[in-house]
């Protein structure tokens, strides 16, 4: 097959240069493409033909030029996203999770690209279909559900929409007796709802004018929205607020907080109209969340110097603090991640060594036991579904080479029963696979995780290309989980690695707290550590590597790129987050405020400035080659604003010393998670495995 290279010939698009000036602690900052933000962003989030033109002809400029540099790659790209359509099961299902006299689940129509939620009846009976995602989303450019809750009685459902990727819900009622939805509606929420007992009223967030969760109110069946009941309203801009019900159903729990700080208030869910009660006033970088079972509160919580968590009690009219008794103690090295309260049981899952691990407790003894697997690298999931008083945990698992398989476990008799395997209808041979875990020294002596997958047949002598993916932010760790997006690229000879780096939680809190603020450039270098790794074990070779990041991992490609880009061959930056000082030293944006805890408030603090300065992948761009990159981004995106992409490809192409591609792709119908269906998102998938084989000279392949 003839190989393909990039048009060397095409002009990119050459964005005007129209140069600002401002001065933060006696520093001046300079930025030639401050003019890309639209002024009346605001408007654009919930009407995206409000964006200013001349933006508008840019943006569309840079996706006409990005398309002609991959129009060599046109039909790879159908191979691709044939072979990533052939691994999802068309007629895939949920397994049914029962309430009460029903089972609800969801099931995926033949080529339909969003969910039809069901139920059926618990002893037997034909199904009944509650909403058609499909139906839905017809005549629409752009659709997600961000779920649909059943009432506690079963005869109404709330379901929330968003029609343009802006994360805008729009929340309705339907009448599940007569099929139909109410005239209840209400705009610009957050899409959560939580059911009152009664099943005459719910709870929800309405996002504000900076697109912000900000108030908790509640609606009354039949009444219009703007009768809507104030419930509580956050004041600090730097707080998010949430919703939840106790997996007892007996509360509605608000949560407040940042990215280290947060407190929660309840109401009875049976007298919805109380007041909410304050479990315990905020501390700053204190957490905490409950659950309840009995006469109790149990607490999950970093209270007391717990740095890898703690469970604790209080009973439930005695909640400040001096009130909370042990009930699962503060190891080091075990971070508690989050708790299932049932009648007689208590579940945690917890990672020990970057491996988790669920525990199950006896609340009338104390006596546990693990679930457990011996894998070198896997993905552990719990839930218990809807109900409360059972014995029944369901629980999912995965790793880089197992689909993933659905179990039901009881507590008691530790018997399960596998309800689903992911099926793969191409087919998918776990032998044919090998995944490991590497643990990489870093030049400050630390250990960075690795997870590795490859085929068996893949020879590990330096030649192999390799895509190394990274995120590191927010305490989030990445699992080493079964993909079928990424088998495409191992079955063509590519490694995959997953690097676990500080930022996120993989080894516990301590390993967040090195990867942020103050700490932030130890997630680069971390990265750095584990390209370098895979070479010195023979996995790939120095320029052979494509790396791969989203989001906050977007910030790490952008920095990776001005540090250390001779090691890879092709950059792929998705909704990257990388004008970061511009953003964090703008407290109108949606994130900034409770960002700050994050990366430290530049505004206030010129010490976070000078650190966030020396790393904003924007600010840092500089005369020097750059391996090809691939950005990708959304215009309605409130997370990672357009612009940020669209400034960073501007400046690289106007600095650079090197004639390297740098695209530009905006999906100008979605937001920060990109296409909505579940194959319409797979384009962009084939769009990055294209651009990845292009970049190590394998898309002939």
């Amino acid at each position: 097959m003839t190989d393909i290279s990039w048009d060397a010939g095409l002009a990119a698009p050459e964005a005007a240069r129209r140069p600002t000036m401002r001065h933060v602690h006696g520093v001046a900052l300079g930025d030639d493409y401050a003019w890309l933000r639209a002024d009346n962003w605001r408007e654009v989030m919930r009407d995206p033909n409000r964006l200013d033109p001349e933006i508008r002809a840019h943006l569309d400029a840079e996706n006409a030029y990005c398309a002609a540099m991959l129009a060599g790659t046109e039909a790879l790209q159908t191979r691709l996203y044939a072979e990533a359509e052939g691994r999802i099961k068309q007629d895939d299902s949920s397994v049914p999770a029962p309430d009460g006299p029903w089972a609800y689940g969801l099931r995926f129509a033949p080529g339909g690209q969003h969910p039809i939620h069901v139920r059926s009846p618990r002893d037997g009976g034909p199904e009944e279909i509650l909403l058609d995602g499909d139906a839905r989303a017809a005549g629409t450019a752009y659709f997600r559900l961000s779920g649909v809750v059943h009432a506690p009685d079963h005869r109404r459902i709330v379901w929330g929409a968003d029609e343009n990727g802006s994360e805008f819900f729009t929340l309705r009622v339907r009448d599940l007796t007569m099929g139909v939805d109410l005239d209840d509606r209400i705009e610009e929420t957050g899409g959560e709802a939580v059911w009152a007992a009664d099943g005459q009223s719910f709870f929800y967030v309405r996002l504000d004018a900076e697109h912000r969760p900000s108030r908790v109110l509640r609606h009354v069946i039949g009444r219009p929205s703007a009768e809507d009941s104030l419930v509580y309203e956050e004041a600090d801009a730097g707080f998010f607020v949430g919703l939840d019900k106790t997996r007892s159903g007996a509360f509605v729990v608000i949560s407040v907080h940042d990215h280290e700080t947060s407190e929660a208030l309840v109401i009875p869910a049976d007298a919805p109209a109380t007041p909410p009660r304050l479990i315990a006033p905020r501390i700053t970088a204190e957490e905490y969340e409950i659950e309840h079972c009995g006469d109790a509160f149990v607490i999950l919580t970093n209270h007391g110097g717990a740095e890898d968590f703690q469970i604790l009690t209080t009973p439930i009219d005695a909640t400040a603090r001096d009130s909370w008794r042990p009930l699962v103690p503060h190891v080091a090295g075990r971070l508690i991640l989050s708790m299932i309260a049932l009648a007689d049981h208590l579940v945690r899952l917890e990672r020990v060594d970057g491996l988790p691990r669920l525990i199950v407790r006896r609340l009338a003894d104390g006596a546990e036991h693990a679930i457990a697997f011996d894998e070198e690298a896997y993905s552990l999931g719990a839930s218990a579904g809807y109900e409360f008083a059972t014995t029944t945990l369901r629980f999912t698992y995965s790793s880089m080479t197992t689909p993933v398989r659905v179990w039901d476990y009881d507590l008691e008799t530790r018997d399960r029963v596998l309800r689903k395997e992911q099926e793969v209808p191409s087919g998918h041979d776990p032998a044919a696979y090998v995944t490991r875990r590497l643990q990489i020294v870093a030049p400050d002596g630390e250990t960075v995780p690795v997870s590795v997958l490859h085929r068996r047949d893949t020879p590990i002598d330096g030649s192999a290309p390799a895509l190394l993916y990274g995120y590191g932010a927010y305490g989030i760790a990445i699992p080493a989980a079964f993909s079928t997006d990424i088998l495409s690229l191992v079955d063509r000879g590519f490694v995959y690695a997953i690097a676990h780096v500080r930022g996120g939680k993989d080894k516990g809190w301590r390993w967040y707290a090195l990867g942020r603020r103050e700490h932030k450039t130890n997630t680069f270098d971390d990265f750095v550590t584990a390209a370098d790794g895979l070479i010195a074990h023979g996995f790939t070779a120095a320029g052979r590597i494509v790396a791969r990041g989203g989001s906050a991992g977007g910030m790490l490609m952008g920095a990776v790129a001005n540090r250390a880009g001779a090691l890879f061959g092709g950059i792929v930056a998705e909704v990257p987050f990388v004008d970061v000082l511009t953003t964090m030293l703008d407290a109108s944006l949606p994130l900034t405020p409770p960002e700050w805890p994050e990366w430290g408030n530049p505004i206030e603090d010129e010490a976070a400035f000078r650190t966030i300065l020396g790393y904003s992948p924007y600010d840092n761009v500089a005369a020097q080659p750059y391996p090809p990159i691939l950005a990708l981004a959304g215009l309605t995106d409130p997370r990672v604003t357009y612009w940020e992409p669209a400034k960073w490809v501007a400046k690289l192409r106007a600095t650079r010393t090197d004639d390297r591609p740098v695209l530009l792709k905006t999906d100008m119908d979605s937001g920060h998670g990109g296409a909505a269906g579940r194959f319409a998102r797979l384009k962009d998938v084939a769009l990055v495995q294209a651009f990845a084989l292009l970049a190590v000279g394998r898309a002939g392949a």
